[in-house]
């Protein structure tokens, strides 16, 4: 996916595109986390599923446009797959398809206790970004806020 972009694209955008990141859903709204190679991607993910999410696509991403939203799944010869360092790649309870809500930035560490809202592009589709928080309860928070969302402060 390259640098998340904080502008609308110019010209024509694609309907389709592969990313790297690994995505998982909780109801029909899926994460997709973004970052370098080693960035805790599968890791997060890992703790994910163990809280009851489910795999849609680990390390390739496929985004398609769909109405005002992105559609995220898995190339098939991944599908049900996620790789956990030291121990192999392992099968996991799969969704075949979600509805992209929120991009995590693996890369980007949350400094604010509430942070601003912070949006990219993707496929010409404005979605939200959520910077990574290196603490413990991080994995719960964001299964909740797939789940139920945010409160938006007034």
């Amino acid at each position: 996916m390259g640098a998340v972009r904080d502008k609308a694209p110019s010209g024509a955008v694609a309907d389709r595109e592969i990313v790297h990141g690994t995505a998982v859903a909780v109801g029909g709204r899926a994460a997709l986390l973004v970052g370098a190679s080693g960035a805790g991607k599968s890791a997060l993910a890992l703790s994910l599923i163990a809280l009851g999410a489910r795999l849609v696509a680990d390390d390739r991403t496929v985004l398609v446009r769909r109405d005002d939203g992105l559609v995220a799944s898995a190339p098939k010869a991944i599908a049900g797959a996620i790789e956990a360092r030291g121990v192999g790649i392992l099968r996991a309870p799969r969704q075949p398809f979600a509805r992209l809500a929120v991009v995590v930035d693996m890369e980007r560490q949350a400094a604010a206790r509430l942070p601003e809202i912070r949006t990219t592009f993707l496929l010409g589709v404005r979605v939200e970004v959520m910077d990574f928080v290196a603490q413990g309860h991080f994995p719960a928070a964001l299964f909740l806020y797939l789940v139920k969302g945010r409160v938006d402060a007034a």
